[in-house]
């Protein structure tokens, strides 16, 4: 993979999976939702798990998966900055904005089984600002 931000790549692994079909599937599922809510599943494994730690929630099956996000009651946006991996673990790096709000930066693991998603684990995280204190160090800003 590349450091500029882009996905690298496109030779695939021992599962099938490489950069540009796991952003497809993030992307199918993640724009189609509203539309197609079981097409728009279709990357899931039948007994796939999501999990949202920070709320402590999970979410066991593809069809419940599927349910709670057909009722989501706002609107909800997604760009997807990098994408890395290999084998049956990728992560993508996002930003999400709830409701046209102030975007906050995501991360979405995933765990390949059978070339379908069988874990997800969703984090997300509000900016902060830079301590000044470690200015020395860093690049930006």
């Amino acid at each position: 993979m590349r450091r500029d931000g882009e996905t690298g790549g496109t030779e695939e692994n021992l599962f099938g999976m490489d950069a540009e079909t796991v952003r497809a599937m993030l992307l199918r599922n993640l724009t189609r939702a509203a539309d197609d809510p079981i097409g728009s599943h279709d990357m899931y494994d039948d007994d796939a798990v999501l999990e949202f730690p920070q709320s402590g929630e999970r979410f066991e099956g593809v069809a419940n998966i599927r349910e709670w996000r057909s009722r989501y009651p706002g609107s909800v946006t997604y760009d997807i900055h990098r994408i890395r991996g290999a084998d049956d673990i990728w992560v993508a790096e996002m930003t999400v904005s709830y409701d046209g709000g102030q975007p906050r930066y995501g991360v979405d693991v995933l765990e390949i089984r059978n070339a379908k998603i069988g874990r997800e684990t969703i984090y997300v995280g509000e900016p902060f600002n830079a301590p000044e204190w470690r200015a020395q160090w860093r690049f930006a800003p």
